[in-house]
C-alpha cells in the first residue's frame, strides 16, 4: 500500500507542484525514512499520529543531520500527508502542528578596522588594477555593497556632488546610498589616471569598475582580488566580498547607528536581517538598553 501512495505522491510533486527531479529525489527519500521508522514501530503510515512524528523528529535529530538538513525532511513529510489529506487517503494532517528545529543563522565573518586598514595597505598602486582595487575596497567598506552590486555600479549612478551613490540592489530594486570623502576620491582618482586611459568596450561605457580589456568584472574575479590581499596582508579569517558588507554593518552598528538607517543603506527587506548584527557586538544591546530604559541603573 505504502509503495502507492509514494508513486501517486512522486506524481503529484511533479506534475502539481512543478518540482525539480532533485527535489522529488529528496522529498520521496525523507518519505522513505519516515516509512522505515514507522514500519520499526509498527505505526501504519495512513494512521499515524503527532506523537509518532514528533518521535520521528527526535529520530532524525539523533541522525546527527544539520538543522537546515532535519528541516528539509519535515518539509518532505509535510509536503506527503499535505498530498494524502488532497487525496481524501485521510481526514486530518498530523503534521499542522509539527514543529520545525529552530535554524540559527551564522554569525558572518567581520574585520575589524585595523584589519581593512591592513588589506588596504598592501595593494600595488604601481600597477594600474591597484588602484582600482583599492577604489572598489573603499567603495564596498563605505556603501555596504553586495558584490553584485559593485560590479554594476555605473558612471552616471555617481552623484559626487552630494556624495551618493546609485545602486541596483536584489530584484533590480535601486537605492541612493551616502558614499564617504575616501572612497571619493579613490573613484576619483581611478577614473582620471586608470579608467580614462581603458579602451572601454562600447557595451560598457557606463560601467564603472572595468577590466583591462574594457569589460567589467566578474565576481568571481573580485572574489579572487580580496582572497589575494588578504593573504598578503596576513589575515587568517576567511574573507570573500561579502565579509566588507558585514564590517560595513557591524562598525556602524558597534558605534551606534539606528538599525532602521542601516536597513535602508544596505537594503535589506527586513529589519530582521539587520539584527544579526546586534548579535556581534553585546555592548550594542547592553548600552540600548542603557540609553533608553529608565529602570535600567535603579
Amino acid at each position: 500500500m505504502s509503495a502507492i501512495y509514494l508513486k501517486g505522491f512522486k506524481t503529484y510533486l511533479a506534475l502539481e507542484r512543478s518540482m525539480s527531479v532533485n527535489t522529488i529525489t529528496a522529498y520521496l527519500h525523507d518519505v522513505d525514512l519516515l516509512l522505515q521508522f514507522l514500519q520499526k514501530h509498527s505505526i501504519n503510515i495512513v494512521a499515524v499520529s503527532l506523537k509518532d512524528l514528533q518521535q520521528f523528529v527526535q529520530f532524525v535529530a539523533e541522525m546527527d543531520l544539520s538543522a537546515n538538513s532535519q528541516a528539509r525532511v519535515l518539509s518532505g513529510i509535510k509536503s506527503f500527508y499535505k498530498f494524502l489529506l488532497l487525496e481524501q487517503v485521510i481526514n486530518e494532517d498530523p503534521t499542522d502542528l509539527l514543529e520545525a528545529p529552530k535554524l540559527t543563522r551564522p554569525l558572518p565573518t567581520v574585520l575589524s578596522i585595523a584589519e581593512i586598514e591592513q588589506m588596504m595597505a598592501v595593494i600595488d598602486h604601481s600597477k594600474p588594477e591597484g588602484q582600482r582595487n583599492r577604489a572598489m575596497l573603499e567603495t564596498m567598506y563605505s556603501c555596504g555593497l553586495r558584490v553584485s552590486e559593485l560590479v554594476s555600479l555605473t558612471l552616471s549612478g555617481l552623484f559626487m556632488d552630494i556624495d551618493f551613490i546609485r545602486v541596483t540592489g536584489k530584484g533590480n530594486k535601486e537605492r541612493l546610498v551616502p558614499i564617504g570623502a575616501v572612497a571619493v576620491q579613490q573613484i576619483k582618482l581611478y577614473r582620471e589616471h586608470i579608467r580614462n586611459h581603458i579602451a572601454v568596450n562600447d557595451k560598457f561605457t557606463d560601467v564603472l569598475f572595468l577590466n583591462r580589456r574594457g569589460s567589467p568584472l566578474s565576481r568571481v574575479m573580485i572574489f579572487m582580488i580580496i582572497k589575494d590581499l588578504a593573504l598578503k596582508a596576513g589575515i587568517k579569517k576567511n574573507i570573500h566580498p561579502h565579509t566588507f558588507r558585514h564590517s560595513f554593518a557591524t562598525h556602524l552598528v558597534e558605534a551606534g547607528a539606528d538599525l532602521r538607517a542601516v536597513q535602508e543603506m544596505m537594503g535589506h527587506k527586513s529589519i530582521t536581517t539587520t539584527e544579526i548584527y546586534t548579535h556581534l557586538d553585546k555592548g550594542y544591546l547592553r548600552n540600548t538598553l542603557e540609553q533608553f530604559h529608565p529602570r535600567y541603573n535603579g
